[in-house]
């Protein structure tokens, strides 16, 4: 693979998993983009990278740069992605896309208009037995489906003096668990389904009023006694779809769920089998089978589905986890830049999707009322 030469936007955890991405899929990271220069200095130094770039504009005119990476807080995504493409820049731009439908609308419509490739970080498709369950179900393994349910649990936020930028609509927008979280499970079980949601209808519900006074980057942990300050964005919901084939799917979404660090689940079910993946135990694939018998799929490269094989680069018995997802995600959109068509790789038009779904939740839990997803 030639090498591409590639700029991160955004120094926080995400961007840092950007960049190990990055480098182990053969890119050269030209230089980062900091909130202040000051902490684009840091921040070079500490990823031992040759430029801490003044802004994004900067950025965008150095030519060996092929490649932006946005991983910045979700209000600044729209501006920076279409500076991006209009500078004729390839884009990965960390999802929500936007936060907004319409903001969404324009970036997918721009992308396709030039031509560039952009992509959306929904890295649990890369999970290699996920691979495994669309396979058979593509394959009819699990006949006519007949129920879709799930849950994405965090725990991040169960204490009150826990806050960041997402619980402010205004930086993470109207959404925040299931913009964030429940967005992912979505875009993943109708990714291996192959069913799409046509109808909602959901509930949100804030159950922390008051929270720390946020820093504005980092999570706030005052001393007793500091300010509080109220909370507008939900800390969990519930969304029940039907699919275009008639399909129910039910999702509990949850940032207060103790114990729960990051545990994604679907199961789903259909007239001669089911399947069900834990993405806190991703290593193997659950399997429902008539008269009460059952199997484990286990991920490695010698058995199952091509897809499953591919992305299965650790022998058997040595676990792989999300690290090695986000890394053949950043591979695969490298790939396409190169004229290559991976399958399944997550673009702006799934991002759009993602933002389709999220604006018609939303709409459900403000009227309380099915809504269609159109």
């Amino acid at each position: 693979m030639s090498k591409l030469g590639v700029a991160i936007v955004g120094t926080g955890m995400i961007g840092a998993v950007h960049r190990r991405a990055a480098l182990l899929a053969g890119a050269d990271v030209r230089g980062v983009v900091g909130s202040s220069p000051g902490r684009g200095k840091e921040v070079a130094q500490a990823w031992d990278i040759p430029r801490a770039y003044r802004d994004i504009e900067e950025a965008l005119a150095d030519p060996q740069v092929q490649v932006l990476h946005v991983c910045t807080p979700n209000h600044l995504h729209r501006a920076m992605a279409q500076a991006a493409l209009e500078a004729g820049k390839h884009v990965i731009c960390e999802k929500p896309l936007a936060t907004t439908l319409e903001d969404a609308k324009a970036l997918a419509a721009l992308a396709a208009s030039t031509g560039r490739v952009a992509t959306v970080p929904f890295v649990y498709r890369y999970h290699p037995v996920v691979r495994e369950a669309r396979a058979r179900i593509a394959q009819g393994e699990l006949g006519p489906l007949r129920l879709i349910h799930g849950s994405y649990l965090q725990d991040w936020l169960l204490d009150p003096a826990s806050n960041n930028w997402r619980v402010d609509p205004a930086l993470g927008g109207a959404s925040r668990v299931f913009a964030d979280i429940g967005s992912h499970w979505c875009d993943l079980v109708e990714w291996v389904s192959g069913e799409r949601f046509i109808d909602v209808s959901a509930a949100f519900e804030t159950v922390i009023a008051e929270r720390a006074a946020a820093t504005g980057q980092s999570f706030a942990t005052p001393a007793a006694g500091g300010a509080m300050q109220a909370v507008s964005s939900e800390d969990v919901a519930a969304a029940l779809f039907k699919t275009a084939n008639g399909t129910l799917a039910s999702l509990t979404v949850s940032q207060v769920s103790a114990g729960r660090r990051n545990r994604l689940w679907f199961e789903i079910d259909g007239a001669q089998a089911s399947v069900a993946f834990d993405q806190e135990d991703s290593e193997r694939l659950w399997i429902g089978l008539p008269d009460q018998r059952e199997e484990i799929f286990t991920r490695g490269p010698g058995a199952g589905s091509a897809e499953q094989r591919r992305l299965s680069v650790l022998p058997a018995g040595h676990a792989q986890g999300y690290g090695n997802c986000f890394e053949a995600f950043v591979a695969d959109t490298y790939r396409a830049i190169l004229a290559e068509r991976p399958e399944g790789l997550p673009t702006f038009e799934d991002g759009l999707r993602s933002a389709l779904i999220v604006d018609r939740v939303i709409a459900s839990a403000r009227s309380r009322a099915w809504t269609p997803i159109a």
